[in-house]
């Protein structure tokens, strides 16, 4: 069922007349328990500084009946404290996808995305373009997933692109972090990373799996430079195309950052402790940092 034909059926229902008065009591209580509890992952290179930030939580009831389905990644934003970024996500560049797979236990829909500079009051870079995405996770059981025992640290959603080794252009090489949390049994995800609009001309991807960064044992490319899940990997996963516009693409930034980030790939399997990669974590007081070295010592970024 679309949340159109959710939420016209959930209007129909007929409430008391202190339902929303006790349900928005409800949910600003679950918010406060929640302020605390919210999980951001943060990605690095060795000898390069992680891009780290503390998410502040809000709440932002629309109505009884959307706060009871599920949210838009404008709330998700807002529920990050992120007012010009939530009213990005309303605005003309926003792009919805709302494409959903089913995988393991697990639907995954990836919401939508927008790209600009300037709409995120926790970014240390001011002035540089970055690509927001959000992602929702719920049960194919029905159980609710929860911020406190869900393992959001066991997955990684990431950018790809076409043409481009998985190990240069994802996560640790974009500087992206994501930040994730629960709600009415639905567990958000919100990547924040360099601006992928530079790639446009190529074909983009969304990746969410169950891993750590991307290696010959979870992705592989085809002779055509697309890439695809191994045939043999059994972790959740998914995989999405992005509709962006080739208008805006960048070959001479794409160029420059291939040259910065200059790690080839085989897919013939490596073995090392990650595949192409060895990966530390450390716990810090803005969350979890995971740190990336290619196989062999040597951080190939200086």
């Amino acid at each position: 069922m679309d949340r159109k034909t959710y939420r016209e059926a959930f209007d129909q229902i007929p409430f008391s007349a202190d339902f929303q008065e006790r349900t928005a009591n409800l949910l600003h209580q679950c918010a406060r328990e929640l302020e605390k509890e919210n999980k951001i992952v943060n990605f690095s290179k060795t000898k390069k500084l992680a891009v780290t930030a503390a998410a502040a939580v809000a709440l932002l009831i629309v109505s009884v009946s959307a706060a009871l389905v599920w949210l838009t990644p404008a709330q998700v934003a807002e529920r990050f404290g992120n007012t010009l970024l939530s009213e990005a996500f309303e605005g003309p560049d926003a792009i919805v996808i709302d494409e959903t797979v089913e995988t393991g236990d697990f639907a995954v829909t990836l919401m939508g995305l927008v790209s600009g500079e300037d709409l995120d009051t926790l970014n240390p870079d001011p002035g540089s373009a970055h690509t927001y995405a959000v992602l929702s996770l719920r049960r194919l059981d029905g159980e609710p997933l929860e911020t406190q025992t869900f393992g959001f640290s066991d997955y990684t959603m990431t950018p790809l692109v076409a043409g481009c080794s998985p190990a240069a252009v994802n996560n640790w090489t974009l500087g992206a972090f994501a930040s994730g949390f629960a709600e009415n049994g639905v567990y958000y995800c919100m990547l924040d990373t360099e601006s992928i609009e530079k790639f446009a001309d190529r074909t983009v991807y969304m990746a969410f799996y169950e891993g750590l960064a991307p290696n010959n044992t979870i992705f592989t490319v085809n002779g055509d430079g697309t890439i695809a899940f191994c045939d043999d990997f059994d972790g959740v996963h998914a995989l999405f195309e992005l509709p962006l516009d080739p208008a805006k693409a960048d070959p001479a930034a794409v160029e420059a950052f291939l040259e910065e980030n200059p790690m080839g790939w085989t897919n013939d399997r490596t073995p090392t402790e990650d595949g192409n990669y060895v990966t530390t974590e450390q716990e810090t007081e803005d969350g979890l940092i995971v740190t990336l070295q290619p196989a062999g010592g040597e951080d190939r970024n200086g």
